[in-house]
């Protein structure tokens, strides 16, 4: 049985795997951001939000932009981000609450600490956005929590650093109970290895997980996109790497896809200048100020993902 499970997965996997089409940049309009990463959006695909930062990423503000006549527009930063380092927003499946990753002070003396999780909510998708508000415990320690992805049924995933004394970063899994989050556990080693295992989103329906692994054994170079898909026993499923077509020699994380659209996006820091000749200053600095230049930026691939149920 177990091996025709795996079989069944292998063949599973290659379908999709094979239905990618070609990396583009998300839309020309983000090519005015320096270094940009993180990207969420709203169930009907018309709201947005994300990160930019500067070019050593010490500094970290949350985006929100709107999608008219097929364009992002619209950007500004939201009315609660620009002092700290807010970083890797996630909009609810209900629209109504927004995660990030911070380290604004949550104490009286008013210093940035380490990174936890917060959140800001709104009554409707047209309502402003309330003042941020941490987590809290169990979820946030005193070590760092990042980029918060939740299911529908309002289970929580994250990274986190609080066992570098055996492993790295790892991909932590809190679950609901309707009234307040227990746990957390850490998701075995079919995801978690002894390096880096960051940025994980989870679907909607919880059937599958997407995360980077840094400097993987059958990665591309830096930090390469995988995916783990749950089994019938509700257990996440051996790691695959998504493919050269998707994962580059430099650095892909931040994974968010949209189930509606079969779209995967996702920040790269891909470089395509060495290909790029130049005779003149004109046509260097054109290539230095392409979008596959090196710098974060973010992408969007059409490809089919979806359960093994």
């Amino acid at each position: 049985m177990k091996s025709i499970i795996s079989g069944y997965i292998f063949l599973f996997s290659f379908i999709c795997f094979s239905q990618i089409a070609k990396v583009l940049p998300i839309d020309e309009s983000f090519k005015q951001f320096i270094s940009c990463r993180d990207f969420t959006l709203s169930s009907n695909g018309n709201e947005a939000y994300f990160t930019i930062q500067n070019l050593n990423e010490s500094k970290g503000a949350i985006v929100k932009t709107e999608k008219i006549n097929n364009s992002w527009t619209n950007f500004e930063i939201v009315s609660f981000s620009g002092t700290y380092r807010d970083i890797e927003p996630f909009l609810s499946p209900d629209n109504l609450r927004l995660y990030f990753s911070s380290n604004r002070p949550h104490g009286k003396d008013n210093e940035a600490t380490d990174y936890d999780i917060w959140y800001v909510e709104r009554t409707t998708i047209n309502a402003p956005w309330s003042q941020p508000k941490n987590i809290g415990a169990p979820v946030n320690t005193k070590y760092n929590e990042f980029y918060p992805s939740l299911s529908k049924n309002n289970n929580l995933y994250y990274t986190s650093d609080q066992f570098t004394a055996t492993t790295k970063d790892d991909i932590l899994f809190a679950k609901w109970n309707n009234s307040n989050y227990i746990g957390p556990l850490k998701l075995n080693e079919n995801v978690n290895g002894k390096g880096y295992e960051f940025n994980a989103f989870i679907s909607p329906n919880e059937d599958f997980l997407l995360y980077t692994v840094y400097r993987a054994k059958d990665g591309f170079g830096s930090g390469d996109l995988y995916i783990s898909f749950k089994d019938k026993n509700g257990n996440f499923t051996k790691r695959q790497n998504l493919g050269k077509t998707v994962n580059s020699s430099r650095m892909d994380y931040s994974p968010f896809y949209d189930t509606t659209s079969g779209i995967l996006y996702f920040t790269s820091k891909r470089d395509n200048t060495k290909d790029i000749k130049t005779f003149d200053f004109k046509s260097f600095q054109e290539m230095a100020e392409s979008y596959m230049n090196g710098q974060s930026r973010i992408y969007k691939v059409k490809m089919k993902l979806s359960s093994l149920k």
